[in-house]
């Protein structure tokens, strides 16, 4: 027999291969990787779904009040003036709340535009008007006031009627509200408080609510009462109120309004009965993987077992 001629094992003696084909290592990793996907997922799934009674909560926190202050342009302090309302106008710290004063007393509120400025009609006191700007933030957090600016409002006859300009026993008219900056929420009515100050009863307040709505009240005296609005939208408006008496005088006033947005009452939907549905599917299938990763390795390392012994008892073959 020719030395080069030996007997060597078949591909398929039983003889074992130093390398498997099947490699576990990497299946394991990646079903370890799943599984925590999966927990995670149970975990998410697993937390309480809203109550069809609960609301989402949101607040902010209360920062550094305004440091910059409005500067009044609009009119030139010491000038005189016989028409009402009188216009004021300036520049402003943008996204803020400007609520004017005369002589220490409200006067109006306006938002101050994306522009930095703002504009508010008011009606000034007969006599001497020290008018001041004051800015406010959305957490009513006042900054520094503006310039004083002096404005005599020369009134007319039917206007006047010799009164002093902090009196408001005679016959000046003018209104008065608490109502500043008031945040409400759409579909929900705002209630304001209104005081008319002076003038001759029967009164009419005419009150525009600044989107496209007005109300016209009756009243037979000044004792304080309530207006109310539902507004449908939420936004800025610019609510302006008017007011004249049986002696023909007109009062008027503006004030700001905001109104947020509606927070919709959270209810329960159907993401628990579907990740809870998902849940019931993917689970066991993930079980079944791990279970048939596990049982042919098993079956694998018992095969290589087996193989072992059975070469081990094959005798070596007899060379002639």
């Amino acid at each position: 027999m020719l030395s080069w001629l030996k007997l060597s094992p078949h591909h398929h003696s039983g003889r074992l291969k130093s390398h498997e084909y099947t490699s576990y290592l990497p299946l394991g990793i990646l079903l370890l990787v799943v599984g925590l996907s999966l927990i995670a997922y149970t975990a998410t799934a697993s937390s309480p779904p809203p109550q069809s009674s609960s609301v989402g909560l949101s607040g902010i926190m209360p920062g550094k009040p305004p440091t910059v202050a409005a500067i009044i342009k609009s009119p030139d302090t010491g000038s005189h003036s016989s028409i009402s309302p009188l216009t004021v106008s300036g520049t402003c710290p943008a996204g803020n709340l400007i609520e004017l004063f005369k002589n220490d007393i409200f006067a109006g509120s306006t938002p101050c535009d994306n522009s930095g400025n703002f504009s508010i009609d008011i009606d000034p006191l007969v006599g001497q008007n020290t008018l001041i700007a004051r800015v406010y933030d959305a957490l009513n957090q006042p900054g520094p006031n503006s310039n004083s600016v002096i404005v005599n409002y020369d009134a007319l006859p039917t206007q006047s009627s010799s009164l002093t300009s902090m009196s408001f026993g005679g016959s000046q008219m003018l209104l008065n509200t608490d109502a500043v900056f008031r945040g409400t929420f759409p579909d929900q009515e705002l209630d304001i408080p209104i005081d008319i100050l002076g003038g001759t009863p029967p009164y009419a307040v005419n009150i525009q609510w600044g989107d496209s709505n007005n109300k016209v009240m009756p009243r037979d005296n000044n004792q304080t009462f309530k207006a109310g609005h539902v507004y449908k939208k939420p936004g800025t408006y610019q609510i302006s109120l008017q007011a004249s008496d049986a002696a023909g005088r007109v009062a008027f006033l503006s004030v700001a309004s905001i109104v947020n947005g509606q927070p919709s009452a959270a209810t329960a939907t159907s993401t628990g009965t579907i990740s809870s549905n998902n849940l019931l599917v993917l689970w066991p299938l993930y079980t079944s993987a791990v279970a048939i990763m596990v049982s042919f390795w098993l079956g694998e390392r018992r095969e290589k077992r087996i193989i072992g012994k059975t070469i081990t008892q094959i005798p070596p073959l007899q060379h002639s």
